[in-house]
């Protein structure tokens, strides 16, 4: 009901630490940043594993008419935030008040991240040293997944999601009268042809077997009809599940856009702002996942699943430690929860958190067994 955006989740990390602190769980708070770890200690040595839950919310006016809407004007959960966070406090409270903890033969640490939206998030954790005092031996994580009914989960076996980065172009050419077009270099028409030619990027420069995506969203140029403008400004996004693709993707966009001051008379600034790598599961820590989830769920209700083109930045976490991200089905036709992530009326059947909470604690009960 209280969502907040990136990097401004104090109210819900100070709920957090409250629940934490109730729990008798060690806490560890940050100085510069929002998020929390928390810390259950197990009766004897061993491993450490983490649980990663993001808690940031998204920009969006919920139009959702529930007595648990968002009263946050423009601020909602869209992205399943606030449930992965309950399921991961769930896990805590489970492994204290059932008594687990005195069975377990090492640590639990809890991440509760912030920023993942702005993908910043995890790596910020990262560097502040949270993999460490104890060291993570492994980390793992779920999503909401409207695509799939509650119920039933799904993993990636491997590549799970793709890397995300964002460009942006400025185009300066020579403003003129538009009856008079030969006096002028049009950012415009400069700024079309480069919006045509990097589709085919990925029609012709990366095999038909791999993917990606490259997206210009945004153009903005001139203030008259009239007028041929002195600028033209461009941004889009970038999208590759292998960091060779996202090179070449970041190559070609360099060399078209030093076509076009050839070919237009133009003077081109090309940014490209790295956002995340791409996202692979670790093997053995995705089919450990797996083989848990069977066991609360049943064979028929878990699958393996082919990556995605949405990124996560859990793809830090997968980079410097055996990893692995699930996706928790979360819909239900009957109950009319069909939305999907992003929207103004995403919502999810409860059900998902009692699955969550029972997957995550069987799973550190048997890594720590």
């Amino acid at each position: 009901m209280h969502p907040e955006i990136s990097h401004q989740e104090k109210r819900t990390t100070a709920k957090i630490v409250e629940i934490l602190k109730e729990l008798n769980c060690e806490v560890q708070e940050f100085d510069d940043m929002t998020g929390v770890v928390g810390l259950i200690k197990g009766a004897q040595n061993g491993p450490t594993i983490g649980l990663r839950a993001d808690i940031d919310a998204l920009p969006i006016e919920e139009l959702n008419e529930v007595p648990y809407k968002s009263q946050n004007s423009g601020v909602m959960h869209a992205c399943g935030h606030d449930a992965h966070t309950t399921i991961m406090l769930g896990v805590a409270k489970n492994i204290i008040e059932s008594g687990l903890q005195a069975k377990l033969k090492g640590k639990v640490k809890f991440f509760f991240q912030p920023a993942e939206e702005r993908v910043a998030g995890a790596k910020a954790m990262i560097e502040r040293g949270v993999l460490e005092n104890p060291r993570v031996d492994r980390v793992i994580a779920g999503h909401m997944a409207p695509d799939v009914p509650v119920g039933k989960i799904g993993i990636c076996r491997g590549l799970g999601y793709a890397s995300a980065d964002r460009f942006k172009l400025q185009i300066t050419g020579k403003g003129s009268h538009g009856a008079r077009p030969e006096d002028g270099y049009d950012p415009i028409v400069a700024g079309a042809n480069f919006v045509t030619t990097i589709q085919s990027i990925v029609s012709r420069n990366i095999k038909p077997t791999e993917a990606a995506v490259v997206t210009v969203g945004k153009f903005r140029s001139g203030d008259a009809s009239n007028v041929i403008p002195e600028f033209a400004y461009l941004e889009g996004s970038i999208r590759a599940l292998s960091g060779a693709i996202r090179q070449k993707i970041f190559d070609r966009l360099y060399e078209i856009a030093a076509g076009l001051e050839k070919t237009f008379n133009v003077v081109c600034s090309l940014n490209i702002h790295e956002g995340v790598p791409t996202l692979e599961n670790d093997i053995e820590v995705a089919e450990f996942l797996y083989k848990v989830s069977q066991h609360i769920l049943g064979t028929n209700n878990v699958q393996y699943f082919p990556p995605v083109m949405g990124s996560e930045d859990f793809s830090y976490f997968t980079e410097q430690r055996p990893s692995a991200i699930m996706r928790l089905g979360c819909s239900n036709s009957e109950k009319g929860l069909e939305r999907s992530l992003h929207s103004p009326y995403f919502d999810i059947d409860e059900q998902v958190l009692d699955v969550g909470v029972a997957i995550f604690t069987e799973a550190v009960v048997r890594y720590l067994s």
